[in-house]
């Protein structure tokens, strides 16, 4: 078989093994690149602080009642429990960083059309127990058990 038919099949099954992104997944980039621009805006420190958040609360507010509701006591959450913790937007997703970088994060159930929501942490947090820990949380409701757990979470998250 010659080189280039060899490279010619080589491409027709990478074509056939990669369907490229989906259609929420390239939404999520471009909600991201949306993002890095807003940030890169001038503008005084408290003044972009308080615009990020408003963006999160304004993201909670057209997520579905349940996943809503969730993200809404999530919030309230986190801020109590590590208030140096900046709520921002990240891939469209409420998220909550510590110098820039993303620690925590809300993921509707709606946003990638899942069965349940989920809060994850980034290998920024400090979360770390022995070889293998937890790093996302699936949620389909949130008990005061539940919140007090994800305070105790966040709280070494950021320790």
């Amino acid at each position: 078989m010659s080189s280039t038919k060899k490279s010619t099949a080589r491409a027709t099954a990478t074509e056939k093994s990669f369907e490229g992104f989906t259609a929420d997944e390239r939404a999520a980039m471009k909600e991201h690149a949306k993002e890095l621009k807003a940030s890169a805006r001038g503008g005084s420190k408290a003044a972009k602080a308080a615009e990020a958040e408003a963006a999160v609360v304004a993201k909670i507010a057209e997520m579905q009642d349940s996943d809503r509701v969730m993200a809404e006591r999530l919030h309230a959450v986190i801020k109590a429990s590590a208030p140096d913790l900046a709520p921002k937007l990240w891939y469209g997703m409420p998220a909550y960083a510590r110098d820039g970088k993303v620690l925590c994060f809300f993921q509707s159930a709606q946003k990638f059309n899942a069965r349940y929501a989920t809060l994850g942490f980034s290998d920024q947090a400090n979360l770390d127990d022995g070889a293998m820990w937890a790093t996302s949380y699936a949620l389909k409701e949130l008990t005061a058990a539940d919140e007090a757990r994800i305070a105790e979470l966040v709280k070494k998250a950021v320790g």
